[in-house]
């Protein structure tokens, strides 16, 4: 196998993790909301809830911070080594551009996530974890 395709398969690999971990903070919060409805006690397990809450809080940093996601940078890098096509900016701003049309600066996105870190917040108020055992 050359090395180009490894890097290929590389960048592929580190898309699917990315969007794992996007499916996770979005689906996360969703599963919270839906489980304090539907009585479901895994969404009280603190070690799910702080992970997520980390996960969410590494997004609102580094886009007020300007910095692009390191599996982000990452892929792109592998990508480049593959004669892959690139692209710029940040991995949710380019899929959301590319799957909705839409066109809007760093800062819309920051200012979304930070939005949603504020739903993951107020979640730990309205659905609290339980203590650690």
């Amino acid at each position: 196998m050359d090395r180009q395709l490894l890097y290929h398969i590389g960048a592929d690999l580190l898309l699917v993790i990315h969007v794992l971990f996007v499916l996770f903070v979005v689906a996360g919060l969703v599963f919270i909301l839906v489980g304090k409805w539907a009585n479901w006690s895994w969404v009280r397990n603190p070690w799910f809830r702080y992970v997520h809450l980390l996960c969410i809080c590494i997004v609102v940093v580094q886009s007020w911070l300007g910095l692009v996601c390191p599996l982000t940078l990452w892929e792109m890098s592998l990508r480049a080594k593959a004669n892959d096509q690139i692209y710029t900016g940040s991995f949710i701003s380019h899929w959301l551009s590319a799957l909705l049309y839409y066109r809007a600066p760093e800062w819309v996105f920051a200012l979304i996530y930070t939005l949603f870190a504020g739903l993951v917040v107020l979640s730990w108020i309205w659905v609290r974890p339980r203590a650690f055992k």
